[in-house]
């Protein structure tokens, strides 16, 4: 579990985890940022002290962003069973006033992060034909919202790396899928800290607890999880489906090319979203298109 400071998804979903658990050894890694504060394994630490398990957290200190992360982990004979994604940090910049260093910094925790972890894992998980991996994304990278083309384009990233994942990894007994959480945590509150007070954005926060994004990350994290390449958003106890779809569109006359006249005049068809499928991978969309075009 990457993202273990107190307060973030990872470590909510460890804590009620091991809660439940008699006995087990979890190795607990957390990224490293300057944003965090102080010891960022100290919140997974004492979640394990009040479950009361034998259950392992990683090293003193640490764990910093780098190639070979996992090898370099105190655990190498343990087998890779579960792997949850949340490493990250959150700021609202003008998109204007951007800098490349906050740009790529926000890329090298979020996306590199994710795929440093997931790869050495993947492996394993191959390997052993079994594996769930479940990423931790945002609405806003799936939505879009202003003040965060970083941290939007590094979330959807991760979207973009769930599905290769899960594409790669279903005919091996992996599973990858992907929450996209609005969470009253420490990263989130840490950057709203001098805004004006709001009772609405106090009420959300109240609704918007880590315990209430839990349970999806547990689902997908288990055994009995079905699913794979979905990505879900979880708030307030609210969970629901989120998806990228294809529109029916417009197919021009293939005698003909098509003119930017022609997207204009048909732009409301193109728009169309009765009919959408949602493809399960790109081949999905090609086979639909060799149809359409009578080729199969």
């Amino acid at each position: 579990v990457a993202g273990v400071a107190a307060g973030l998804f990872g470590a909510r979903f460890l804590g009620l985890r091991l809660m439940h658990t008699d006995r087990i050894d979890v190795p607990v890694y957390a990224f490293q940022t300057d944003l965090t504060g102080g010891d960022v394994l100290q919140g997974a630490r004492r979640l394990v002290e009040r479950a009361r398990t034998n259950a392992r957290t990683a090293g003193c200190g640490h764990v910093e962003i780098h190639e070979g992360l996992m090898e370099a982990l105190p655990f190498p004979d343990a087998s890779v069973d579960v792997v949850v994604s949340n490493a990250g940090i959150y700021e609202m910049v003008p998109f204007e006033e951007l800098s490349v260093e906050q740009w790529r910094r926000m890329l090298q925790i979020h996306l590199d992060g994710a795929f440093y972890l997931s790869q050495p894992a993947f492996r394993a998980m191959r390997a052993q034909g079994y594996g769930r991996l479940v990423m931790v994304a945002s609405q806003i990278g799936a939505f879009g919202q202003e003040l965060t083309a970083h941290y939007g384009s590094a979330k959807g990233g991760i979207i973009g790396l769930t599905g290769a994942l899960a594409t790669e990894g279903a005919a091996h007994g992996i599973r990858a899928n992907a929450i996209l959480p609005i969470g009253q945590t420490r990263m989130m509150t840490g950057s709203l800290e001098d805004r004006e007070p709001n009772p609405i954005v106090d009420a959300l926060f109240t609704e918007t607890t880590p315990e209430r994004v839990v349970p999806m990350v547990t689902y997908l994290a288990s055994r009995d999880c079905a699913v794979n390449k979905h990505f879900y958003s979880a708030a307030a106890g609210r969970f629901a489906r989120v998806f990228v779809g294809l529109g029916a569109g417009w197919l021009a006359d293939r005698d003909v090319t098509p003119t930017a006249e022609d997207i204009a005049e048909h732009l409301e068809e193109i728009d169309d979203l009765e009919g959408f499928t949602v493809p399960t991978n790109s081949q999905d969309e090609i086979i639909g298109l060799l149809k359409l075009l009578g080729i199969l």
